[in-house]
């Protein structure tokens, strides 16, 4: 059965979570207006959704499972940018953040969304997260949404 808006909007009573990284904000600021508009296309209020800002992409994993640990909370949106530089610095805090994201999402049998972009350049990182089209952000709330209602459905 395909999910039409009013369905995705299914899960309002619910709060939605979104743990956002500082490093790199220039990219995460978008990612997270494309979220928030995402949520609001679905019909999910300001009040019901809870934003967490982090320190960098490393740290979103234990302050996504803090939030996926509420009984009112029906999903967490995960939204970082790793950019890759000279070192392998990249490589760790991009595989445990992906691996940390998806931890929490098993650990808890909730959907947390893996917002992360991991990119080689800036430039790469800017096309995932334009204001107006491709928006990673967007996409993220979008599965967020998708997944609780599915998780509520079976």
């Amino acid at each position: 059965m395909a999910l039409g808006n009013k369905k995705l909007a299914q899960n309002r009573t619910k709060k939605y979570g979104i743990v956002v990284s500082r490093f790199n904000e220039f990219v995460t600021l978008r990612l997270l207006s494309g979220c928030l508009k995402e949520f609001k296309k679905a019909g999910i209020a300001d009040k019901d959704l809870i934003i967490v800002w982090v320190p960098g992409a490393f740290e979103i994993p234990v302050a996504a499972l803090n939030l996926a640990r509420r009984k009112n909370v029906a999903a967490v949106v995960c939204l970082g940018a790793v950019i890759r530089g000279e070192t392998l610095h990249y490589d760790l805090v991009a595989k445990e953040a992906a691996s940390g994201i998806m931890k929490v999402s098993l650990d808890t049998m909730k959907p947390v969304i893996f917002g992360v972009l991991t990119t080689d350049t800036i430039e790469q990182a800017n096309r995932r997260s334009e204001e107006k089209g491709d928006n990673k952000g967007c996409d993220a709330a979008r599965a967020a949404v998708e997944m609780a209602n599915i998780l509520k459905s079976t």
